[in-house]
């Protein structure tokens, strides 16, 4: 495993369009592996595999508190959403900013799990955050674009 490079706004492949992951290979697993440990280390919550440098539809996400079971979604699809929550929300490719965005309060996600197995999760409050956030990176979408008002010092709203 490896710690990856996060690329930061204003990197190209941040804006672009992921492809479809069709087979599991020693590579990909290899990418999810150290995709978790780059965004344990970076204290994230989740990542996307642009935010490393690679376009494809893969995204990890772990929001439990003791870092045992995190969410390996490859081909993620939101198929249904509703509620609605507004807060701040952050993003490891856009350093020290947060900005207040509107999400689903309730989120279900089919994907297929690191054994290209359907899953589905459902997710409320911050996982249900983390899923729209992660798989809007998948489409090219930082979440900047979606803030209602001004970004803001991260540090200001703890």
């Amino acid at each position: 495993m490896a710690i990856r490079k996060i690329r930061k706004i204003g990197d190209s492949i941040l804006n672009k369009q992921t492809k479809e992951i069709t087979e599991m290979t020693p590579r990909l697993a290899s990418l999810i592996d150290d995709m978790l440990e780059t965004m344990y280390d970076a204290d994230g919550v989740g990542l996307a595999a642009p935010q490393v440098g690679v376009l494809k539809q893969l995204v990890v996400i772990d929001v439990s508190e003791n870092a045992d079971e995190p969410m390996v979604l490859i081909n993620p699809r939101i198929v249904e959403t509703s509620g609605e929550q507004t807060g701040d929300e952050a993003c490891l490719s856009v350093p020290g900013k947060s900005g207040k965005v509107t999400r689903p309060n309730f989120v279900k996600v089919q994907a297929l799990d690191r054994n290209m197995q359907p899953v589905e999760y459902t997710g409320t409050e911050l996982l249900a955050r983390a899923m729209c956030h992660e798989i809007d990176h998948l489409s090219g979408v930082l979440y900047v674009e979606r803030v209602e008002g001004e970004l803001h010092d991260a540090r200001a709203s703890e």
